[in-house]
């Protein structure tokens, strides 16, 4: 008898082929653009907290600098397992930057919301793999 989650509810649980094409290929270029595109977002903040935030500081600029660099790493790692956790450990690091200018705290809400988003797909492709209801996914027969 099948389960509400779609596995046989029995220890031998059945077991899918692996996808026709790689789901996580796209996921990770999503992931490494989003990176990228929240650098830029982090690098045009730099006159905002220069003119309106009261001058840009060597605290201020240097901390908005290491975010970007680490960013623009990070996206070339989203191969990695731990990337995910990177990437949200880095909306965290953004939101602390708020203690700076509050604008850099609305862009870590922003782009944390985009985040999570990414992670519940993740989630979602994860489950549906295991489920065997991706594309090109066959049961083994033992």
């Amino acid at each position: 008898m099948t389960g509400a989650r779609g596995d046989t509810g029995s220890p031998g649980a059945q077991r899918f082929t692996p996808p026709a094409n790689d789901p996580w290929k796209g996921l990770r270029g999503v992931m490494a653009g989003t990176l990228v595109l929240e650098a830029i977002v982090i690098l045009l903040a730099l006159p905002i907290v220069a003119k309106v935030g009261g001058g840009l500081t060597w605290a201020s600029g240097g901390f908005l600098i290491v975010v970007t660099l680490a960013m623009v790493l990070g996206a070339g790692m989203q191969g990695r397992s731990w990337a995910l956790q990177f990437d949200l450990g880095l909306q965290v690091v953004v939101l602390v930057g708020g203690l700076f200018h509050w604008s850099i705290a609305v862009v870590g809400v922003i782009f944390g919301l985009v985040w999570i988003y990414i992670a519940y797909i993740k989630r979602d492709v994860e489950q549906r793999m295991a489920r065997g209801q991706l594309p090109g996914q066959q049961p083994i027969v033992d």
